[in-house]
């Protein structure tokens, strides 16, 4: 069981909904947690997440194929020998 603290405003209106749907408060809230959760699990998928991030600092096609070539050039810059 949770308990909810609403402000006047809030309550009011809950209140409100309770008279035209003819239920409870606590299905309103209920029914108000689960809408909310859909529309924001939309939003929390992985792609979306990261959405500005992929490709952002334009490595190449090519980076998981020749990552052993790529890293030693970048030893090579930092290290010469």
């Amino acid at each position: 069981m949770t308990t909810v603290r609403l402000n006047n405003e809030i309550l009011n209106k809950v209140t409100t909904l309770t008279k035209i749907e003819k239920t409870t408060k606590s299905e309103i809230i209920k029914k108000a947690i689960i809408e909310y959760y859909d529309m924001r699990s939309k939003d929390l998928m992985p792609f979306k997440l990261g959405a500005d991030l992929f490709g952002r600092y334009g490595s190449s096609n090519s980076l998981s194929s020749n990552y052993k070539i790529k890293l030693k050039e970048k030893l090579r810059e930092k290290h010469p020998h």
